[in-house]
């Protein structure tokens, strides 16, 4: 019995990954945009008594295609051309993704066609006859419709047994006269609210205003549960772990476990929260249609529309939105977006914000707008700094507006809490407990004091680095250099040293300029280096590193007495920024009209 290896093909927003999940059970990333799925991604299942592999691949327009994901998909294709091909289309595009699906049955390539959303095409007054499609197309036609993973599975294997080289040798067209019409109507009263600017931006500001003050605010429910986290690990659990004998098991307990985890899980809850909002806004096709609108602005800034994803992505993760740029249609946009990601800030960094925060803000829920803002701020900076030729047409297709599966949403939070709760179970706790060691004995292994210690030695050199504002303090640097491992490393060790933040507001806020702007973490670091190289990976994570440092300089500067300088030298270098423009300005005007400059 030969292997069984389908590969998931079809236009972007077409429903391969849900497909793909339904099928393998798996956890393969689910959206509304280009670069979801940023690779082959492979999982075996049981098909029909036997293993199948299924590849999900990048979604493609056409064999001719030329951006980053298509050309992955097609040289997939043809490095793979023995495999099956389950052609994915939406039922109401069934008219635009079937020449693709032909052209590769031209090939003499073996497929199914899978049609999804077909309710969702009905209620909108449309009507299929998968039979009498099957009957002309000569190839198995499934629909893909919400049945137990059994049932789907059972009608896989049957299409499998059928299938054969394909033959059609007729038009879309052909194909689908007599037994496919789709009512062309307008767009919906809802469509035209949100696609128009003055309606959808102040919704998506508004939304996220709401989600941050109930997330952040005091005594609103995100911080209620934070509280009774924190709560839980230092009364009920750090009550036990006091009660322990031996010193060297209970500062093993209390400050090695207790402290470090405690100080990141209790965060737990308002991470949830953020997750929940973006999980919504993707999958009501919201994001989509703020894309659209944006496309005009982020245009001024060389980028499109399509940039938007890749960097409210970056609110979750910044590793995962480096690889969504693989959707992006232009190589240096791609590389431009992935350098503004690291100052859009993560989930990672929001226990650290919220830390700091408490220092400079009486009202955390303020602070932690503020450094998002800034971090948006400082994206779009950048983006100005690296502004090159103007981007290239955006074009992409709007995902349906519609209310969010409960059951998918649920799914989707569940499983990107799981995996933060396992990044805290293991990476994490692996960094306190290492530097719960580190910090505990000397070189000659003897219980002391943290100053004493083997870390204190080690990173005794590096307080010069954090002294200029106001933090001469090795542990300082170790917790900031500890950010490079996991951000979240950062808010467990200064609860782990200090039980909080004990330096000056000045200090706390100049502090968190720096993690706002630093170098991200090495998966993300590692993610750029997928999609850019290591060389510019590296370079970017200096410059970012750098860059910080210096702001976090500057800020400090400002906050304790050098604010008029500050202004001085912000004034100079909006004035070496605009004379740039205009020399760039003048120069382009003579090289397309020098009669104009010479006699």
């Amino acid at each position: 019995m030969d292997d069984m290896r389908l590969l998931l093909v079809g236009h972007p927003n077409a429903g391969k990954s849900t497909l793909f999940n339904a099928l393998t059970g798996g956890h393969a990333k689910v959206g509304n945009w280009h670069g979801v799925t940023v690779g082959a991604l492979e999982k075996t299942a049981k098909i029909g008594g036997r293993d199948a592999v299924l590849i999900d691949l990048p979604g493609i327009y056409s064999l001719a295609g030329m951006s980053m994901e298509e050309k992955f998909t097609r040289d997939y294709l043809a490095a793979h051309e023995r495999d099956a091909v389950v052609f994915v289309s939406e039922c109401a595009g069934v008219e635009r993704s079937l020449p693709l699906f032909l052209a590769l049955l031209k090939k003499g390539r073996k497929g199914i066609l899978v049609l999804t959303k077909r309710r969702q095409f009905e209620r909108a007054g449309g009507k299929i006859d998968p039979a009498a499609l099957e009957k002309r197309l000569g190839a198995p036609v499934l629909i893909a419709e919400r049945k137990g993973r059994k049932a789907l599975k059972a009608e896989f294997a049957a299409a499998y047994e059928n299938i054969s080289a394909g033959t059609a040798a007729v038009s879309a067209e052909e194909l689908l006269h007599g037994c496919y019409r789709r009512e062309r109507e307008g767009l919906s009263r809802a469509d035209r609210l949100f696609c128009n600017g003055f309606f959808c931006i102040p919704v998506f500001l508004v939304a996220l205003f709401v989600t941050f003050f109930v997330t952040f605010a005091p005594r609103f429910p995100g911080d209620l549960l934070k509280s009774g986290i924190e709560a839980l690990f230092s009364e009920v659990f750090a009550g036990y772990a006091a009660k322990i004998p031996s010193p060297v098991i209970r500062s093993f307990v209390t400050d090695g476990i207790l402290n470090g985890l405690g100080g990141v899980l209790c965060f737990l809850p308002q991470i949830a929260m953020l997750f929940l909002v973006l999980t919504l806004m993707e999958e009501s096709g919201f994001l989509s249609r703020l894309a659209m609108l944006a496309d005009g602005f982020f245009s001024r800034l060389g980028l499109n529309g399509r940039a938007v994803f890749s960097l409210l992505m970056g609110f979750g993760c910044t590793a995962a939105a480096v690889l969504t740029t693989r959707g992006l249609d232009d190589r240096r946009i791609q590389r431009r977006v992935i350098l503004l990601l690291p100052y859009i800030p993560c989930s990672a960094k929001l226990p650290v914000f919220l830390t700091l925060a408490a220092s400079f803000f009486a009202n955390p829920f303020w602070g932690v707008v503020a450094l998002y803002s800034l971090g948006v701020a400082f994206s779009l900076f950048a983006a100005l700094l690296t502004r090159g030729k103007r981007s290239p047409a955006f074009v992409m297709e709007l995902a349906p507006l519609q209310a969010p599966d409960p059951i998918f949403t649920a799914k989707s939070l569940l499983f990107q809490l799981k995996q933060f709760i396992i990044k805290v179970a293991t990476v994490v706790l692996a960094f306190f407990l290492l530097s719960w060691l580190l910090s505990s004995f000397d070189l000659s292994f003897r219980f002391c004091a943290a100053e004493d210690s083997m870390l204190a030695g080690i990173c005794g050199g590096l307080k010069f680095l954090f002294a200029p504002i106001g933090m001469g303090d090795w542990k300082i640097a170790y917790a900031a250099i500890s950010g490079l491992i996991a951000k979240e490393n950062v808010a467990g060790a200064l609860n782990m040293f200090y039980g909080g933040f004990p330096y000056s507001a000045a200090s706390a806020f100049a502090f968190a300029v720096f993690l706002l702007a630093c170098s991200p973490c090495v998966s993300a670091i590692a993610a750029t280096a997928k999609e850019a190289g290591w060389k510019r990976a590296i370079l970017y994570a200096a410059l970012q590193t750098v860059g910080a440092l210096l702001g976090s300089y500057a800020v400090y500067f400002a906050l304790t007495g050098g604010a008029a300088a500050i202004v001085v030298l912000s004034v100079a270098v909006v004035i070496v920024i605009s004379g740039k423009k205009i020399f760039e300005r003048i120069r382009s005007r003579r090289a397309r009209h020098p009669e104009k400059f010479h006699g």
